[in-house]
């Protein structure tokens, strides 16, 4: 049977395999969204410091890190369906944990397997565009696959807010929970069993080639929690670099694993890709510039320099979030009409010009221009997304869909990850020095000058971004592994 049989629609509203990768990726993006403003309340109830709080993200993001390339090869190897509901299961026995907490160790152990679980959507639901959709589908797709990204980081603080206020920090986790819940009873009845028959092969085992992953996955883990130790601690600390050390250690592993084993983790052949590579580095960019810069810098602006409370700064970032979710699926479409390259080169552009006119004109300017900036940005963001993903997509073929779209996801990752712990060590450096801001249009005061710095390094990141497009040739499928 054509694997496009049955999922010829691309709209989630006539498509239930669709209409449950939309709300997965929903409901993993508002259960992160929602725990951020929950943060204060937390350390208030279970009696922690600021600082240790962060450990309620911190841990989510270090295992999310580890597992979301891990998913990925799994599901190449052994069935699709079984995955996605072993990583729900996961998902649903973290989110449990978390709501019974009774001190702020078991919180931050229910996060970590949260994050274990949570893992699995992203690359799963990616890895299985390539697989069941055709080539001219995919495109608005994976648009609105970031639509859904961009409705829960909208609705996030709006719904973890109200909750919280009203039932207290624990009803988050009960509610997603029992969403959950509800998502594993549609993918068992909706989600196509690919590579059931693989399961049961005694050789299938053997060829995940666990020891690879597991470099990877460690490697990656290290350099996120390496670089957020820098952020806080300074580079010069042990912890800091040494961490960096391992890192890198277990990366040069995981590069003589693929080369020597028999079965390696991922083909090598996948690191020459060069349209998979740009792809996976413009992701990797524009998170680090959109997430890390945009995302993380604001609220501190907002709240810290401008005197907002947490309601009024979410009223100002949901405009660009909402236009994320409005405008990603049209733009997936018109990536699928003239190709990636020139719907990301315009793209990165816009994304550019937002976080540019932030820099020179909106920091320390009233919270109605930081609004604008930013929506300015999340519609360029907006069409980075998607095309991305497209563009990836069209240099892997079906049967390493799944391990792809994983390495995929980690770059996109890591791109948020490090990104939120460079600019905020850019922003604490221009502080300390407390001179005049490097942008010359900045025309603000010098006390916010720090942040104009840290958006114009964000801004240096999409300019590299823009320069990977060269990249984005003609594309051709990776090889496979032949089993």
């Amino acid at each position: 049977m054509n694997r496009f049989s049955d999922t010829a629609s691309a709209s989630p509203l006539a498509n239930p395999l669709l209409l449950v990768m939309v709300l997965a990726v929903f409901t993993s993006v508002l259960n992160n969204s929602m725990v951020n403003v929950a943060i204060p309340t937390i350390s208030s109830d279970l009696g922690v410091s600021s600082s240790s709080s962060g450990w309620v993200i911190t841990a989510f993001s270090i295992v999310f890190a580890t597992g979301i390339a891990l998913y990925g090869r799994v599901s190449d190897s052994y069935s699709f369906r079984g995955t996605f509901l072993a990583g729900l299961v996961v998902f649903g026995a973290g989110s449990l944990t978390c709501a019974l907490a009774p001190t702020f160790g078991f919180l931050v152990a229910g996060r970590a397997i949260q994050a274990a679980g949570a893992a699995a959507i992203p690359s799963l639901a990616l890895g299985s565009v390539a697989r069941l959709f055709a080539a001219g589908q995919r495109g608005v797709v994976f648009g609105t696959l970031s639509s859904a990204v961009g409705l829960g980081a909208a609705a996030g603080p709006l719904i973890g807010g109200l909750g919280v206020s009203s039932f207290g920090w624990r009803v988050l986790f009960y509610g997603t929970l029992a969403v959950v819940c509800l998502l594993f009873i549609a993918a068992w009845r909706f989600l196509p069993d690919l590579n059931a028959e693989r399961a049961h092969q005694p050789h299938r085992f053997a060829r995940l080639d666990l020891p690879g992953g597991l470099l990877l996955a460690l490697g990656a883990a290290a350099l996120l929690y390496g670089v957020t130790a820098a952020n806080h601690a300074g580079l010069a600390a042990p912890l800091a670099w040494g961490t960096l050390v391992i890192s890198m250690v277990m990366v040069a592993g995981f590069g003589l694993r693929i080369r020597t084993a028999a079965h390696p983790f991922v083909p090598p052949a996948l690191f020459a890709n060069l349209q998979f590579l740009s792809a996976s580095g413009i992701a990797l960019l524009s998170q680090a510039a959109f997430i890390g810069g945009g995302l993380f810098l604001t609220p501190l602006l907002l709240i810290n320099e401008l005197g907002l409370s947490a309601f009024q700064t979410g009223l100002v970032i949901a405009p660009g979030a909402f236009a994320v979710a409005l405008l990603a699926p049209t733009i997936g479409r018109l990536s699928d009409k003239y190709g990636p390259r020139p719907v990301l080169g315009t793209s990165l552009c816009c994304l550019l010009a937002g976080l540019l006119f932030m820099s020179s004109f909106a920091v320390g300017a009233a919270p109605w221009l930081v609004a604008i900036a930013l929506v300015i940005a999340s519609t360029g963001y907006a069409g980075v997304t998607s095309p991305a993903a497209n563009a990836a997509s069209k240099a892997l073929s079906p049967q390493i869909a799944g391990v792809g779209f994983g390495i995929y996801q980690l770059f996109f990752f890591m791109g948020a990850g490090t990104g939120a712990a460079v600019f905020g060590t850019v922003l604490s450096a221009r502080q300390r020095v407390g001179e005049a801001a490097f942008n010359p249009l900045y025309q603000g005061s010098d006390a916010t000058a720090a942040y104009s710095d840290a958006y114009l390094v964000a801004c240096v990141a999409v300019i590299f971004a823009l320069a990977l497009l060269v990249g984005l040739g003609r594309a051709e499928p990776a090889p496979v592994d032949p089993a």
